[in-house]
This record gives structure tokens, C-alpha cells and sequence, in this order.
């Protein structure tokens, strides 16, 4: 049997287990998807598992998309220039570090969008951490005209000079001034989710009809700011596609097998119903 696992602290939240198992289930896989609650000190212990071919596959989530990178022989470009690392496996004799969550992303937004390039599109990411760093990077990368906001400005400041592309900062109330001037707004901050869940990330009075509205959290599957875009009638995107992306871009590097994603998607969103 196949042996996948996720590492990371907390992991009691996570819902990976019931995607990758109805992937592993339709690809006719035989393989196992485990949680492995790691503290920073047993990380290099766990790489070692993969090293070993204990473990077949690994993803990494909070707090260690980082922590593990000095611990892998090499780490592909995106990953590198995200500086976080999602996904690992062993290829040959080395253990190889790769980042799904930005293209998992990305191709959530192309097919809500029906287009094929998010060049020159105009696009408020709000939030300077590293789910915004991986936001910036593939979007960037790809030709937007990128604007980054956040509550401490000197982060998002930060952030904005980390790139070869131009990346503007603002602050949270300077943004929502010209918010009409943005066709996408993509929240990757926590605000929205679990205790949070009466709160939004930025005021929407001069929003324009035609900007899209996203959230990268799923759960709840409708934050407060993908409600309040709705009522004015924007299109929104939550964060269900870019979850179940990473996970099937994950499960391609670890099998070379395309898993089927509209059945996890249909899995995840049954799963945080219940």
C-alpha cells in the first residue's frame, strides 16, 4: 500500500484525508492518506520516512512550509521563489520540495473567470503572509498589475519589494477608497474563518458591479466578505477550488495519475456541510 501523509500542527481542522481518499478510491490507488500532528523538532525525523521510502508522498501545511525546506536535497523554482514548499517527494535518490497551493489557486481563478490569463488584470490581494506570497508570485508571474493591502503596512511593504515585478502597497482604508478600480479582490488572510466569522477584511461601499470577490477559506464555504460581495451582486470564489487543485496537483506529482476533481470537490463540500 501506498503511504501518504500531511505534517503540520494543528492538523485536527483538516478535511485532506476524505478528498485524497475518494481520489485514491476513483483511481483505483491503494493508498492511504494519514495526519501527522508534528512539532518542529520531528520534521527532519519525517523526512527521513520519505528519504527511506517509508512515506510515499508528503504534504506540508502551517507552521512548516518553511521549516522543511533546509531539509530537502532540492526544491523546484516556484517553490523556491514562494519560499514555501507544500508537497514533497523522492525522486531517484533526492527528496524534492514543489508548491501546488499558487497554481492550485490560479487555476481555481482562470475556470471561475473562463479565461486563460490573468494579464493586466487589475488585483487587490489583501494580506502580506505566506498564502498572500504565493498569490503575488503565480499572478505576477503571470502579467496582473498586482496591489497588496494589509493591517500592518510595513509587511505589506515587505512584501511588495520581493518581487522582479512591480507590486504596489497600500494601506487596508487607502484601498477601499479606489476599490473600483480593481476587477479581482482576493482575501488569503484568516479573518472570516473560525472565530472570525463575523468579521470581514475590507469595507465594500465602492466596489465595482463587475470586480470578482475571492476568499481562499473554505470553511465556512461563505465568509462574511464572499456574503456581503454577493448581495451587491458579484461574482465570488471561496476557497474549495484552490484546496482541491493543490491536493490533485499533489496527487499527480506523487503517481503521475490525473485524479478526478469535480469528485473531491464534491467530497470537501460535503464534508464541511456536515
Amino acid at each position: 500500500m501506498k503511504k501518504f501523509a500531511l505534517i503540520g500542527q494543528p492538523l485536527s481542522h483538516s478535511l485532506s484525508p476524505s478528498i485524497h481518499a475518494a481520489a485514491y478510491h476513483d483511481l483505483q490507488l491503494h493508498g492511504h492518506y494519514d495526519l501527522l500532528e508534528t512539532a518542529t523538532e520531528q520534521v527532519e525525523g519525517v523526512i527521513e520516512l520519505v528519504r527511506t521510502g517509508e512515506i510515499d508522498g508528503l504534504n506540508v501545511t502551517i507552521p512548516h512550509k518553511v521549516t522543511v525546506m533546509p531539509f530537502l536535497d532540492a526544491i523546484d523554482e516556484d517553490a523556491n521563489a514562494i519560499g514555501a514548499v507544500n508537497t514533497i517527494k523522492k525522486v531517484g535518490d533526492q527528496v524534492i520540495g514543489y508548491n501546488t497551493d499558487a497554481q492550485g489557486f490560479k487555476e481555481s481563478l482562470l475556470e471561475r473567470l473562463h479565461i486563460k490569463t490573468v494579464r493586466q488584470q487589475r488585483i487587490l490581494v489583501i494580506g502580506a503572509g505566506g498564502a498572500a506570497r504565493a498569490i503575488v508570485h503565480t499572478l505576477g508571474k503571470d502579467g496582473a498589475v498586482l496591489t497588496i493591502v494589509n493591517r500592518t503596512i510595513s509587511k505589506a511593504e515587505e512584501l511588495a519589494g520581493m518581487y522582479p515585478f512591480d507590486v504596489t502597497h497600500l494601506t487596508i482604508e487607502a484601498a477601499e477608497m479606489i476599490l473600483n478600480q480593481f476587477d479581482i479582490v482576493i482575501n488569503t488572510t484568516s479573518v472570516g474563518m473560525s472565530s472570525f466569522t463575523n468579521k470581514s477584511p475590507i469595507k465594500l461601499d465602492r466596489l465595482a458591479s463587475s470586480t470578482l470577490v475571492c476568499d481562499l477559506i473554505y470553511n465556512p464555504l461563505e465568509t462574511i466578505l464572499l456574503k456581503e460581495a454577493k448581495n451587491r451582486g458579484n461574482a465570488t470564489l471561496n476557497g474549495v477550488g484552490m484546496l482541491v487543485n493543490q491536493a490533485a496537483l499533489a496527487i499527480e506529482i506523487w503517481t503521475g495519475k490525473k485524479p478526478n476533481r469535480k469528485l473531491m470537490e464534491e467530497t470537501l463540500v460535503r464534508e464541511v456541510r456536515n
